[in-house]
């Protein structure tokens, strides 16, 4: 599907941003790569252009723009706007998006919504971090060139006017995204709405400050492993994360607002209260609450209390275990450092332990071979499950191949046909050289995999594959419950392996005999 970000620059200096669309660039760091030679090196594949200017030349044109209306001209100003349009990368593959249709579909939609202003459009087909995904970058200069018609978005006086500043409003966004999702169901591209309001709200703020995090995190782990000692952890969160993986565990085995409000603050010392219909919650670093609207509509007061109410079928096979892994206090390099720290993980050892003694006496666990043998079982399930949600995909990319190739087949069979007809030939089909090489490529695809030559039929693929979807949908939670409870069963083989090394008092030996077993 289609996403659509936005951000403003008081950057004066447009050069950069041609400069960042053009040249490679380094994703952690921002800064240009070079040449042995110290020189700027051309981005692999983009395609170029530019609306009421010459896209080599925007940079100069937009700041003669600026003075002949005498704006732009402090440094708190917005200089430009830039839009960035992702399309998924299963249009690649599936229904044949390349970086020169995506430019084309974008200089369209800037035509659409951005005229009378200066605009460059690029279109990138390497992807964030060569992730693979085509998108467009539609950079703009915040002031209106020239005047155009009154637009149904426009909502101030005189918007319409040259030397008019571009304003991002709510309504604005509305209508570009309504724009870029009809674009892309007419063009046969997947797409989501982008007018509801996300289901986990990720901001670029958050994405930046998770990826920032997370590279800090992994050079101090290094240094950690390289003294030989345990990391704390691997894997970053910010605070919107911690909270919302807080709330998904507790929301999984709450039945009310008053439980999962209990849980929340005994679990991960989270409060939540309701003011005026909505959620907030205080994370235990903070001072000022995040509300339901930050987090996305999974985690507000609408969605959660259906949760309550109605569980999710496949939810009630495996409850969440709130078991957590024992911490070794004798490679912790924090705990070394911190007595106060080291106490409280003492603390919270003594109370997980109580836990995995719980937990495995609940599932009728009677001895440490028992556990060992129930975590292989789920580890090869786990497997097989994944095997299979592997094969139902192939089967899905086969399924898109042919109905890719049958209506690229019956589209353009009346000119074929023509061209079958037509006297002269050779100057038919270089007048129609596309149309025919995409009869032929799909005609002779589908030969090779009817060799009976009776193809299925369009509705019936379309039907065959909304089932096929559906299975796969069903895998995919399937495996989601099994890597949960795999993880606890890890974390409880994990610390019964820890609690068996410790020196018990002879007083609790016979609590735990049955698992020495």
């Amino acid at each position: 599907m289609a996403i659509v970000k936005h951000i403003k620059s008081r950057n004066a200096n447009y050069s950069d941003a041609i400069n960042y669309l053009l040249f490679e660039h380094d994703e952690k760091t921002g800064k240009k790569i070079v040449d042995e030679s110290g020189r700027s090196i051309l981005r692999k594949e983009f395609y170029m252009d530019g609306m009421n200017c010459d896209p080599m030349s925007f940079d100069k044109e937009c700041e003669l723009t600026n003075m002949h209306f005498h704006k732009n001209q402090k440094r708190s100003d917005i200089k430009s706007h830039h839009y960035i349009i992702s399309y998924d990368p299963a249009d690649v593959t599936e229904n044949g998006l390349t970086g020169e249709r995506a430019q084309a579909i974008s200089m369209e939609l800037a035509k659409q919504m951005f005229p009378g202003y200066q605009v460059l459009v690029v279109t990138h087909t390497d992807g964030h971090n060569e992730s693979g995904n085509i998108h467009t970058h539609i950079v703009i200069n915040s002031v209106r060139k020239s005047a155009v018609d009154r637009q149904p978005y426009m909502d101030k006086p005189h918007e319409e006017r040259a030397g008019y500043k571009h304003r991002s409003t709510d309504k604005f966004m509305k209508t570009f995204k309504k724009a870029v999702m009809d674009r892309c169901l007419q063009e046969g591209l997947h797409q989501i709405d982008l007018l509801a309001p996300a289901e986990k709200k990720i901001t670029q703020e958050e994405y930046m400050a998770q990826k920032s995090g997370q590279e800090k995190l992994g050079k101090v782990n290094q240094e950690i492993i390289a003294d030989g000692l345990k990391p704390i952890s691997t894997i970053f969160q910010t605070q919107k994360d911690y909270l919302r993986n807080a709330i998904d565990e507790c929301a999984a085995t709450s039945g009310s607002f008053e439980e999962f409000q209990t849980k929340l603050f005994e679990e991960f010392q989270i409060s939540v209260v309701e003011h005026r219909g909505r959620y907030s919650y205080l994370h235990p670093d903070r001072q000022k609450k995040i509300t339901e609207c930050a987090l996305g509509t999974r985690y507000g007061k609408e969605h959660l209390e259906q949760t309550f109410l109605h569980k999710d079928p496949i939810a009630i096979l495996y409850v969440r275990s709130h078991l957590r892994l024992v911490v070794d206090l004798q490679t912790n390099v924090k705990a070394m450092q911190s007595p106060a720290y080291a106490r409280r993980v003492k603390l919270t050892n003594l109370q997980q332990m109580a836990n995995t003694i719980i937990y495995v006496q609940k599932h009728g666990i009677d001895t440490q071979t028992d556990l060992k043998k129930l975590l292989l079982n789920s580890q090869k399930a786990l497997a097989e499950c994944q095997n299979q949600l592997a094969q139902l995909a192939a089967e899905r990319k086969t399924l898109n191949s042919q109905i890719h190739y049958t209506g690229q087949y019956f589209a353009n069979k009346d000119v074929y046909s023509q061209f079958l007809k037509s006297r002269n030939k050779g100057r038919f089909r270089k007048e129609h050289a596309t149309e025919i090489q995409a009869y032929e490529e799909a005609r002779d695809w589908l030969k090779s995999f009817y060799p009976d030559g009776k193809m299925t039929g369009m509705k019936t693929l379309k039907s065959q594959k909304e089932k096929l979807q559906h299975q796969i949908d069903s895998e995919k939670e399937l495996v989601k419950t099994m890597r949960e409870k795999l993880k606890t069963l890890e974390t409880a083989d994990y610390n019964v392996d820890k609690i068996l090394q410790m020196q018990i008092p002879e007083t609790e030996k016979a609590k735990t005999n049955n698992y020495e077993r």
